[in-house]
């Protein structure tokens, strides 16, 4: 029988959060005198909003809350978080950091705060999982390493022994890339996560990506692959779903989401990237259970993983805002950067990306 998630207690002691959050806080470069903006909602964790208080007071910095009364929803990206209030998105543009304690990404007000400099800075998931996934020594250098290479490779081949064998050509659109901390100006990124991500040029993918049991599927839902499943992707679009319940799910989820009979946007081949902070490790559903806070960033950020997507690419500029969203870090992949292997079964071929894990 298994134990539902939650019967687990946290294993942090609540007491060491504001310590955790100084960390980050000085990361993120929070300084005397800068303004950081905590935006949160009515589902917000309080102890996040007392202990950022606490970090930014104890660091000099001038620290507010705003609180929106709505419960923005992971599986919804691209949903507006902060409304039409007069004065709200310029006191956000005003801050030095904004600290979200939500999910604000694929949303217009996100690109024109950071447009201004803003430093963003999200923060979704548990207290044990901020404990364990604070950047290690060498993530950020790894990340921009990661970020260089990938930014001067054309054409992308991705295979594995499932069956996946995609190609892609790249450059129209910016890579993004966060290392678990904002410390530049205009830089977005997620307390926990390490990895990058770009769209590929439009209309460029082709191939065949295989899904197997063991991949994860982090948005919509937080589950493992259960069984195989075979996407024909064709001129940067999924033409055919083949497989079992997890086909099932996923075309499920993507047509509830067309606006249109004929809308193929959420099928579109979304952002494409690998994930590299060793404190990630891909088994934390099956420790923790399906609840999303303990997927975010754990999930995604695994060493060596293929994270595959389809839907929308506003995040970098794209025109496309589908909700159709889909999420998949796989398992075992080999990835080529204009026919140079970096990544060669999961496991990295490029020891710049490679970063050492350590205790905590």
């Amino acid at each position: 029988m298994r134990v539902p998630a939650a019967v687990r207690h946290q294993e942090m002691n609540p007491g060491k959060l504001t310590a955790l959050f100084l960390k980050q806080f000085t990361m993120s470069k929070v300084q005397s005198g800068e303004t950081v903006a905590l935006l949160s909602d009515v589902t917000t964790r309080p102890e996040y909003v007392q202990a950022a208080f606490a970090a930014g007071e104890e660091l000099g910095a001038n620290c507010y809350e705003m609180r929106v009364n709505m419960t923005p929803s992971w599986t919804k990206v691209g949903v507006d978080t902060i409304g039409k209030t007069n004065g709200m998105l310029d006191a956000l543009k005003a801050a030095d950091i904004v600290v979200a304690l939500h999910i604000p990404l694929f949303t217009s007000w996100l690109r024109e705060v950071m447009a201004t400099g803003t430093r963003f800075l999200m923060i979704i998931d548990a207290p044990d999982d901020l404990e364990v996934l604070l950047a290690p020594k060498g993530l950020k250098e790894a990340v921009k390493y990661a970020h260089d290479r990938y930014t001067a490779t054309k054409e992308v081949r991705v295979v594995s022994d499932a069956g996946t064998d995609l190609t892609y050509s790249r450059g129209d659109f910016p890579v993004m890339s966060q290392w678990g901390y904002s410390d530049e100006p205009g830089h977005f990124d997620q307390w926990g996560v390490g990895h990058i991500h770009t769209f590929p040029n439009e209309g460029s993918a082709n191939g065949t990506v295989v899904m197997s049991p063991g991949d994860i599927v982090i948005l919509p839902y937080c589950r493992y692959v259960q069984d195989e499943v075979r996407l024909e992707i064709r001129d940067g679009f999924i033409r055919k779903v083949e497989g079992g319940l997890d086909a099932k799910l996923m075309t499920g989820w993507l047509d509830d989401n067309k606006l249109s009979e004929d809308d193929l946007d959420p099928y579109a081949v979304s952002h494409l990237g690998w994930g590299l902070n060793p404190q990630a490790r891909w088994y934390n559903i099956a420790l923790h259970g399906d609840n999303p806070e303990r997927s975010h960033a754990a999930t995604r950020a695994f060493p060596g993983n293929f994270l595959f997507s389809t839907g929308p690419n506003t995040q970098g500029g794209g025109t496309r805002g589908t909700t159709g969203h889909y999420d998949v870090p796989m398992r075992d992949c080999t990835v080529m950067l204009d026919n140079e292997v970096v990544i060669e079964r999961g496991k990295f071929v490029d020891e710049s990306m490679y970063v050492e894990r350590e205790a905590r």
